[in-house]
């Protein structure tokens, strides 16, 4: 074989796992609008690496690891949040292999005490055998405490 034909067939590949992940992500962002905590569920791991920084102010960011948790998430969001007044807008998204990352513009107002929260926010995931292995956010996480304090 080539040094030709293995690079053909590395690209390939790789090719192969981007648009695989790509398939994945963009599943999850359709069942994210949809509020589909099935197929959140079915699209996470058994075990995910979690990441968001906690926030005592806020009870729907804390801690997961289970596909059930992470899927929950959402629920618990639009529990604690107007989901009439929810924005999220995504201006980049990159995937390369497995990983995706995607960037964008968040906003949204907490229930309990009528105040808005807004920020850039950045989500890097991870997909391996069809489902998602990491998922970390970075968000405006002053901008949702002080949102929260009443």
């Amino acid at each position: 074989m080539s040094a030709t034909s293995t690079a053909n067939n590395t690209f390939a590949a790789t090719a192969s796992v981007t648009e695989a992940t790509r398939a994945v992500v963009q599943e999850f962002l359709a069942a994210r609008l949809a509020g589909d905590t099935g197929r959140l569920v079915a699209l996470f791991a058994d075990q995910v690496d979690w990441l968001l920084a906690e926030n005592p102010a806020a009870p729907w960011i804390r801690p997961r690891s289970t596909a059930a948790e992470c899927a929950a998430q959402f629920t618990e969001l639009m529990a604690y949040t107007v989901p009439e007044d929810a924005r999220a807008s995504i201006e980049t998204f990159l995937v390369d292999g497995p990983d995706a990352v995607l960037m964008g513009y968040v906003s949204g107002t907490v229930r309990a005490t009528g105040k808005s929260f807004e920020g850039p926010f950045a989500l890097r995931l991870t997909v391996e055998n069809g489902r998602i292995t990491r998922h970390h956010l970075y968000e405006n996480s002053l901008s949702i405490a002080e949102a929260c304090t009443p």
